[in-house]
């Protein structure tokens, strides 16, 4: 049975995604650390300690294949993967084998520019259109899934 795992860790769309997973009777297990603890009706909650990658560690050694992972860090996407998962971002990007090594290679060079202490523009508001397009594409997901 496909699980859907969320990083829920400031994860916008935690809410929607527990519905949709609900809709196609997927398990939803949100994986969040001591500082951003939650607990939603409709999916398990794993709380981990505090921690850098806490969170992705355990989120990519529970994630196994055709499982949904939704997060927004490319690092925890190349793991999943590598495990034969389907990552996704909460603005309904589905992250692939085509795009992953350009959005490293942003996200490496974007850390090489604030090292060097430049500023980059932060991330647009989040809007409804994207909730709307995020679920959009995971319904989508979820239904290619079923048809497999």
């Amino acid at each position: 049975m496909t699980t859907i795992l969320i990083d829920a860790d400031a994860c916008p769309v935690v809410k929607e995604t527990i519905r949709i997973a609900g809709t196609f009777g997927f398990r939803c297990i949100l994986i969040c650390d001591t500082t951003h603890e939650m607990h939603r009706d409709g999916a398990e909650t794993i709380i981990v300690s505090k921690g850098a990658d806490a969170v992705d560690f355990v989120l990519v050694n529970r994630v196994q294949k055709d499982d949904i992972v939704v997060t927004q860090d490319y690092g925890l996407a190349a793991m999943v993967l590598a495990k034969k998962g389907h990552p996704i971002d909460q603005n309904g990007r589905l992250y692939t084998e085509d795009n992953i090594d350009q959005l490293l290679y942003a996200r490496h060079t974007a850390q090489k520019v604030r090292m060097a202490g430049g500023r980059l523009r932060g991330p647009k508001k989040r809007s409804k259109e994207s909730d709307l397009k995020f679920e959009e594409s995971l319904k989508k997901l979820c239904t290619e899934l079923v048809d497999k």
